[in-house]
């Protein structure tokens, strides 16, 4: 890492933390973006990649990929530094410049954001009897590539809006899809109830997956007993399982850093400016908690301009703050 201070020092690299690093740049501040997996992305990279996003504006539709993609073109134009694989080990702040320790270094910031989203994630993982010796194979938890289901008999399980997202997308591409849910209803936006409601997605509502069974031709037996019931199983062969029961996160390594930081349910609670507890630490996106915040990427990008132009008028008060994009380029 560079001996220099810079001014803004995003952790994380999600989208939101790309946006940040672009709008750091748009205001000619010195940043570094620390991302502690191997590209940019956050979960959406590494988890849906292939699912389309209805809720970014100017976008009537996009895939999660695509927007990755888009934002790293955008990040491109700037000339701050990204560090991947590297982890945030510490921060201790002296003299008002915070000293950062990751696995690869460290390296001296005036201003943090906190972009980390919901820190460290795993897929949560399918219990039900034989799951195991499926996993990696016919039973998934991601959809980095829709080649692998083509064609193919399919059962999404799950019952929110990835799940009904990724049954939706699959339909395009697979021969047969069900998605099951031990509800009857589903905890999708409306809009995507009403889509699911009139797919070709087989709907299999209120059962939960008991056990998995080799069957032949490669494929596996869906063993799925009905709620609230003792004998009413349902039995499906597929050829692949798509697990979507969310994910486990955890940002644990925040838990070292010798910044004590008041948290909300392991969220970062910020004022109005999205400012934590400490002066010049903020976070954003996932991260960020106050009242009636949504945790949804759009949530997140507005979040980023509030956030650094707050800490470039605190770091360099006689410059003006620009009140348009327009004004921001020539």
């Amino acid at each position: 890492m560079t001996d220099s201070i810079y001014d803004i020092t995003i952790i994380g690299g999600g989208p939101v933390g790309m946006f940040a690093g672009l709008y750091a740049g748009l205001r000619d501040a010195n940043f570094q973006i620390i991302e502690s997996l191997s590209e940019l992305g956050g979960q959406v990279n590494a988890l849906y990649p292939e699912k389309t996003l209805l809720d970014i504006p100017g976008q009537a539709a996009i895939k999660g990929r695509n927007l990755v993609d888009n934002l790293q073109q955008q990040l491109d134009t700037m000339n701050g530094d990204i560090n991947l694989n590297e982890t945030v080990t510490n921060i201790v702040k002296s003299d008002n410049v915070f000293n950062i320790t990751t696995n690869k270094g460290t390296s001296k910031s005036k201003a943090i954001i906190i972009a980390v989203g919901n820190g460290a994630f795993n897929p949560r993982k399918l219990m039900s009897d034989g799951a195991d010796q499926f996993e990696g194979n016919q039973l998934v938890y991601t959809a980095k590539n829709l080649d692998q289901f083509k064609d193919k008999t399919v059962l999404v399980a799950g019952g929110g809006d990835s799940a009904i997202d990724q049954a939706l997308m699959l339909e395009k591409t697979a021969k047969k899809v069900y998605l099951l849910h031990r509800r009857n209803e589903f905890r999708g936006l409306e809009h995507m109830v009403d889509l699911l409601k009139k797919s070709s997605v087989e709907l299999i509502t209120p059962y939960l997956i008991k056990e998995l069974k080799a069957a032949e031709h490669d494929q596996v037996t869906v063993v799925a007993k009905k709620m609230k019931t003792d004998d009413d199983f349902k039995e499906i062969n597929v050829d692949k399982i798509l697990v979507n029961y969310g994910f486990i996160s955890n940002n644990k390594d925040m838990d070292n850093w010798n910044i004590d930081l008041e948290e909300d349910h392991h969220a970062t609670k910020v004022n109005p400016l999205l400012e934590s507890n400490i002066h010049n630490v903020y976070a954003v996106g996932d991260q960020a908690k106050y009242d009636g915040k949504q945790t949804i990427i759009a949530t997140g990008f507005g979040e980023v301009p509030i956030t650094v132009n707050a800490i470039m008028n605190d770091l360099y008060p006689d410059n003006h703050t620009p009140i348009h994009s327009t004004q921001l380029s020539n």
